[in-house]
């Protein structure tokens, strides 16, 4: 399958955290190591590992596993080097070092969603259902919800996903696992309305076409690769030096020199900052609401009310500026570091019809405290007055947060303001926004 698909299972739920680190210098060892000196060097190659990780470095393959040699009773460096083989297209032996990570460490939810997509990847799709049946209470039901339907039960994942979009607090990341389910089911209307809950019109179209592609995979490990951005190999799977074996079996590692780790870089998502899109369409009959984002490799994304637009099948390239490194996953995506000093619109918006959509929310009530937030974060909204609008569609029923009658270029410069603080939001054209039900009549509602 070309190109990579953005979905809602995000690159950095499986990410394994950095932890407490010790920071050595090299040594040479003349002997085997003591237990302290092997944990030391299990701890330096572990550090360079999420550090090529994060740089998408095949290295981190090779450090990941000296982590592993040199620590093998360690369930978070068999865990990181599952990521590792996740991440270089190795799903087998990804497979084999999450199971045994899993042994160590039976309650790792992040483990076993990876290790159900590594059982995906290499058509075990009954033995990923039952990983992530036999985990069900730790792994979160909108992450579960769509590997459930990559493992080839969009039915169930349909089921499971429309309860956790109905219930308080769900978020664009829920409710675009739900959409993405209901196209595996092969029910696309309702796909496409669930997911013009959370994409801007001009993007509506691009994402399903997306997903279609997606829906058709030409072999078993095609979705998660294309989950991924990783081109599948061809794979025996993990060596047996590094099988997990009884502790009393394991024999002493002995190493030539101890890895200094290096400073890791900082990372900015492009999706934080990325330029306003503005829907040149005609009022639709069904309203659309705020965008949602994803996280760079393997965990699943946090709540937001913003959804990354698909990338156009180029691939992650870093961007150096200013000590920075931002992602730029496609030519529409322009990485911009926030100044903390952006100053808000000087003059008051001209009258249009075009709207800031910031956010769908389960009711008005809830909406409104959104829109409480929005006003504390920004003081380019005071005095502003908001609109909304309830609209129903398969996952339930939401409130649309919105604020606009602006003028197109007000609009896009108000909610590029807004996004510079922090916030979310995409520009669209009115689609019958009223004033928000919480506003009385002849009433602004005051920010605090």
């Amino acid at each position: 399958m070309n190109g990579r698909v953005y979905l809602m299972l995000s690159a950095s739920a499986l990410l394994i955290g950095a932890g407490a680190v010790a920071t050595i210098k090299g040594t040479a060892y003349a002997g085997a190591p003591t237990e302290t000196q092997a944990a030391k060097i299990a701890a330096g190659y572990a550090t360079k590992a999420r550090q090529a990780l994060a740089k998408r470095d095949v290295r981190g393959v090779e450090f990941a596993e000296q982590a592993v040699k040199a620590a093998p009773q360690d369930a978070g460096y068999r865990a990181l080097l599952g990521q590792a083989y996740l991440m270089a297209g190795r799903f087998a032996s990804a497979r084999d070092a999450l199971r045994d990570a899993l042994t160590l460490a039976p309650n790792d939810a992040r483990s076993a969603l990876a290790l159900s997509l590594a059982q995906i990847a290499a058509g075990d799709w009954s033995g990923a259902r039952e990983t992530l049946a036999a985990h069900e209470a730790l792994i979160p039901a909108a992450d579960r919800g769509l590997a459930v339907a990559l493992a080839g039960d969009p039915a169930s994942a349909v089921e499971l996903l429309s309860a956790a979009a109905r219930a308080p607090g769900a978020d664009a990341k829920t409710r675009q696992n739900l959409a993405l389910a209901l196209a595996l089911a092969g029910n696309w209307p309702q796909a496409r309305a669930v997911a013009s809950l959370d994409v801007a019109p001009q993007d509506l179209d691009a994402r399903i076409a997306q997903w279609a592609q997606f829906a058709r995979p030409q072999g078993a490990a095609d979705q998660v690769a294309s989950l991924l951005g990783v081109v599948p190999v061809v794979d025996a799977g993990m060596p047996v030096a590094l099988a997990l074996a009884p502790k009393a079996d394991v024999p002493a590692v002995a190493a030539a020199e101890t890895p200094a780790p290096e400073a890791a870089p900082t990372v900015v998502a492009a999706a934080e900052a990325a330029p306003v899109a503005v829907a040149e369409v005609a009022p639709a009959a069904t309203p659309v609401a705020a965008q949602a984002d994803a996280r760079p490799t393997i965990v699943f994304a946090p709540r937001r009310e913003v959804v990354q637009p698909l990338p156009a099948g180029k691939p992650v390239k870093a961007v150096a500026d200013k000590g920075v490194v931002k992602l730029v996953a496609n030519k529409p995506v322009v990485a911009v570091v926030a100044s903390k000093t952006e100053p808000a619109p000087a003059k008051a918006p001209a009258s249009g019809n075009f709207y800031l959509q910031l956010g769908a929310y389960e009711n008005a009530a809830v909406a409104r405290d959104g829109w409480l937030r929005a006003t504390r974060r920004f003081a380019g909204f005071s005095g502003q007055t908001p609109s909304g609008m309830a609209v129903k569609t398969a996952a339930g029923s939401f409130y649309r947060l919105s604020l606009g009658g602006f003028a197109r270029g007000d609009a896009v410069a108000l909610c590029a303001a807004y996004r510079a603080k922090g916030g979310n939001c995409f520009v669209r054209q009115g689609v019958g926004d009223q004033v928000a039900s919480w506003v009385k009549p002849g009433r602004e509602l005051a920010s605090r």
